[in-house]
């Protein structure tokens, strides 16, 4: 007997299993097949309001090839056994490592770390899953390569491809980060080898620079779903920009968010301003300060106002503060720049220059991540009430200010009836807000993970009711998320996994997606 894990893939005897985990050691070498509990701990640490055995694997694996995987996918067919892919596993607030539903084998892609290419004359990278942002950005550093890339917030532990894969977004102009990738590799449930675009072709040296190719674009597909195993995936790169200029508005009362994007909308759709636009709360601002809530509250129910309105007078933080910045020339800046003075003035926004932000380390992780220099400053939200409960609501609107108005007052009264805090931020893409809420509780606490789970599903109901969908959803909501989006949707899903994976053995129920 080899196997030590309780959690067995669901119709697989331990007799099978433990045949399983000898083959798949025969592929990739003892060391790297887990199946020891003790051992596994680290892919079972979760942030969501649900018992950890809802989401317990059975063994890990980690692959350091293609080959090697699709040897390990002919296993998983032959006993019909699941496995759950990752890259790094650090998409905290979405689930982390821990697969979506009990006894399948987590893929763990993380030796898959090579930075295949790099080309500062075209501006691409061609990169493996395990390949984080930091690695990246100190191999820009190292070769003194004058290219960014942008990341999302958490990011130097996280990397592309996995964020990519679940179309996270960043904050340069480049942070629609699917728009960006231009060219996959993914290993099929069968073991065949896909390469998507121009990389069908043989002999192709245009994978990296034309996404289409010819026929149906395929990319997409492999975006938050599970039909394949994306091994390899090209991104574009930014070349840094001869002027940066980051700025922080900060506005004083909740009710300023309506005018905020009024003003800005136009000038992210204009591109005067090129990047994401992100309007954080107070409460999202704090604990990145850092501050702690017991600092101003330790009473039962939400924060309330006047604790909220203390924090920001005692750290210069506004109700909502707003981050963006002007990339360019000096010249094309300098004019820009006058427009953002003016609207500033003209909204009542106080503005903050990099100059002026020395020593706040809220406006710095902030101000670094616009030029796609990876951090951890945002893990400081996980300091604001402890308890390692985490769960992110991701609700997308329309860039207009009623419906931001709208959907901050929505959320802050479902929260506030659970006894949470509305910890928030709105980030305007083009003519899209994507609208993130840490909802954030004590997951030691019984009574607090079961009020986490009951708010998470009003959270959901009630704003899928009013049309807003969640462009994210962590895997403990992934079939009640995907119910959302109707039926013909979802048959259309469910046939495409029957035609590429009939053995429904690549991460199911991942996205809701299974047979």
């Amino acid at each position: 007997m080899v196997s030590k894990s309780k959690a067995l893939p669901k119709g697989v005897s331990a007799a099978d299993f433990d045949k399983v985990v000898r083959e798949i050691r025969a592929i990739v070498g003892d060391e790297h097949v887990v199946v020891d509990e003790d051992k596994l701990a680290p892919y079972r640490k979760i942030m969501m309001p649900v018992p950890d055995e809802q989401h317990e694997l059975s063994a890990s694996v980690t692959p350091d090839g293609v080959e090697q995987i699709q040897r390990i996918m002919k296993v998983a067919n032959k006993y019909r056994v699941p496995v759950y892919p990752i890259s790094t596993g650090k998409n905290l607030g979405y689930g982390s490592a821990a697969p979506v539903q009990r006894g399948q084998i987590v893929m763990d892609l993380r030796r898959m770390n090579r930075i295949i290419e790099v080309d500062p004359e075209l501006c691409t990278a061609l990169v493996e899953p395990g390949v984080t942002y930091q690695q990246l950005y100190d191999y820009l550093q190292e070769h003194k390569l004058p290219l960014w890339f942008s990341c999302p917030a958490p990011s130097a532990i996280a990397g592309p491809v996995g964020n990519m894969v679940d179309r996270g977004v960043g904050y340069t102009p480049y942070g629609e980060h699917f728009m960006f990738s231009c060219g996959m590799e993914v290993v099929l449930a069968d073991g065949q080898v896909l390469r998507t675009g121009m990389g069908a072709m043989e002999n192709s040296n245009t994978w990296q620079v034309f996404k289409w190719g010819y026929g149906p674009t395929l990319d997409g597909m492999f975006t938050q779903s599970n039909y394949g195993v994306v091994t390899k995936m090209g991104m574009w790169l930014m070349p840094a920009p001869p002027d940066f200029r980051p700025f922080c508005i900060q506005y004083p009362n909740e009710a300023d968010i309506t005018k905020i994007v009024e003003a800005l909308r136009p000038l992210r759709i204009a591109m005067v301003i090129p990047n994401a636009v992100v309007i954080a709360h107070t409460l999202w601002e704090a604990p990145c300060t850092p501050v702690k809530r017991a600092d101003y509250y330790t009473g039962p129910g939400a924060i309330p106002d006047e604790a909220v309105k203390k924090i920001q007078a005692d750290h210069n933080i506004g109700a909502w503060n707003v981050y963006a910045g002007l990339y360019g020339t000096k010249e094309t800046n300098d004019a820009n720049w006058k427009i953002i003075e003016a609207v500033a003035a003209g909204t009542g926004g106080k503005i903050i220059t990099q100059e002026a932000s020395k020593g706040s380390q809220a406006l710095q992780y902030r101000f670094d991540l616009m030029k796609g220099k990876p951090n951890l400053g945002e893990f400081g939200l996980y300091n604001w009430r402890g308890g390692g409960g985490s769960i992110w609501f991701a609700p997308v609107s329309q860039a207009k200010g009623a419906e931001t108005l709208k959907q901050m007052q929505m959320a802050k009264t479902i929260l506030a009836k659970y006894g949470f805090d509305y910890v928030g931020e709105f980030i305007v893409g083009w003519r899209d807000m994507h609208h993130v809420i840490d909802l954030l509780y004590d997951r030691s606490n019984p009574e607090q993970m079961q009020k986490a789970y009951a708010c998470y599903d009003e959270l959901l109901h009630t704003f899928a009711k009013e049309g807003y969908g969640m462009y994210r959803a962590n895997t403990a909501f992934a079939e009640k998320v995907a119910a959302t989006y109707g039926p013909v949707k979802r048959d259309v899903e469910k046939r495409l996994k029957k035609a590429l994976d009939p053995n429904n053995i690549i991460a199911p129920g991942r996205c809701g997606i299974s047979l």
